[in-house]
């Protein structure tokens, strides 16, 4: 039986190789051109999946007790899902309960199955989509696929991923996205709407975007806003100096050595047909070692839907490539100073009242063209710059001369007002014991 298995795998295998993915490919650089023959042809795949998802559903009741957890569409084992995983394993009330991790390296994150009634699967269609038709549950940071629909006793938890900078679904008034105009964007914010039974908000601030970007007013959805704060953030405020220690020592950062933080965002219009995402650098690595490598180290984080794979062997001991590191709490523990654009990453830093630089390069073009902002950049805690050249001052600048001012302080009263470390203890209590508050 376990030959007969590993031959239909490896025939699947080459038949996505050379078949599928080059085909794919081909359609997805035609579509591009081609908006009339983009729409058809995505009926086609949404149909033909969504078949196959009811299929698979046929008669089958949800287990009470099972849970899908997901992280950034199972690129990574982190953000809230995590956060909330980790504390239903202290709970006893959970001790029954079956736990599901879905990734895309399902080898990578197998040390999960050390922890009780834990199972790590990998997030194909035909595994993953049986878990969830399976699972009470349904715990996700991403957007589930549109052709998998909750039934109506299932609970769908949308966790998000950030308090957005950027405009969202609905919100979005102009946009240069590569792969779907404004009105698909807003089809996909409704339909994610329809399914999801609470969206996670750390602030007032994001429970009113959040219910504007997914349409919730208009549609008598409003109720479906979960303001408690993001459990991701609770190891932000009850972390020891211990894990600060551990963690660069898992990494090898020199003890003697300041670290910096560059975490950029994506660009919606920076896209390649079959391949993803794509990010430009707009830095000059080898100046910046030149001014700060004897004093400083970079850890370059490129945002989860970037598929450029960047190679930085040429500054080893300089620069570290931690895009592939599950947790990025652990990174911001370890900064001295983040550096970022647009990303939402400087909400959930902010909490630890350290420096912060925007290195926001092609801002008009980004604030004009690409998303636009939902409020001003003057109110964000940090210095801004837009030339490659004044990094280095900017960088020294920001962290020898770091105040948590006035400026700073209302920041996170206004977007992390309700981060006290206890966020997870009240995700627990609201979705699956029925207290909200």
């Amino acid at each position: 039986m376990k030959i007969v298995k590993k031959i239909r795998k490896k025939r699947r295998k080459l038949i996505r190789r050379f078949f599928k993915s080059p085909i794919k490919k081909r359609l997805a650089q035609y579509s591009k051109t081609h908006p009339r023959f983009r729409k058809c042809w995505k009926k086609i795949l949404y149909t033909k999946r969504r078949i196959y998802y009811w299929w698979r559903g046929l008669g089958v009741t949800p287990d009470e007790k099972t849970v899908v957890f997901n992280s950034f569409n199972g690129k990574t084992y982190g953000c809230s899902p995590k956060a909330v995983y980790e504390y239903m394993l202290t709970q006893d009330e959970f001790k029954d309960w079956t736990f599901i991790w879905a990734f895309k390296n399902a080898k990578k994150h197998r040390f999960l199955e050390e922890n009780p009634n834990t199972i790590v699967v990998k997030q194909t269609a035909r595994v993953y989509e049986r878990k969830l038709i399976r699972a009470k549950y349904w715990i996700t940071n991403y957007r589930v696929p549109d052709h998998v629909w909750p039934q109506k006793d299932q609970v769908y938890v949308q966790c998000w991923h950030g308090t957005p900078l950027k405009r969202l679904g609905y919100d979005l008034e102009t946009s240069e996205n590569a792969i779907d105009s404004i009105a698909d964007i807003r089809k996909k914010y409704a339909m994610d709407a329809e399914k999801f039974n609470y969206i996670l908000s750390p602030s007032g601030f994001a429970s009113e975007k959040f219910t504007s970007a997914w349409n919730l007013k208009e549609t008598k959805m409003e109720d479906k806003v979960m303001e408690i704060g993001y459990p991701r953030n609770d190891f932000l405020i009850n972390h020891t100096q211990e894990d600060i220690r551990m963690i660069k020592e898992k990494l090898e950062i020199p003890e003697d050595k300041k670290v910096i933080l560059y975490a950029p965002t994506w660009r919606d219009n920076q896209h390649e047909a079959g391949t993803g995402f794509t990010y430009d650098l707009n830095v000059n690595f080898d100046a910046l070692r030149q001014e700060l490598g004897d004093e400083y180290v970079i850890l370059f984080r490129v945002h989860y839907l970037v598929a450029s794979k960047f190679s930085f062997d040429d500054y080893e001991g300089f620069i570290y490539n931690v895009s592939n590191y599950d947790d990025i709490n652990h990174l911001y523990l370890i900064a001295d100073l983040l550096i970022t654009d647009y990303s939402s990453v400087f909400f959930d830093y902010g909490i630890l009242k350290k420096p912060m630089l925007f290195y926001m390069y092609d801002l008009e073009d980004y604030k004009d063209s690409i998303r636009g902002f939902y409020f001003g950049i003057d109110k964000l805690p940090g210095k801004i710059i837009t030339k490659e050249e004044e990094l280095p001052d900017a960088i020294r600048d920001s962290i020898d001369n770091f105040v948590y001012d006035d400026k700073y302080r209302e920041f996170n009263e206004t977007f992390s007002k309700r981060e006290d470390g206890q966020a997870s203890r009240r995700f627990v209590d609201w979705v699956f014991r029925g207290e909200k508050g």
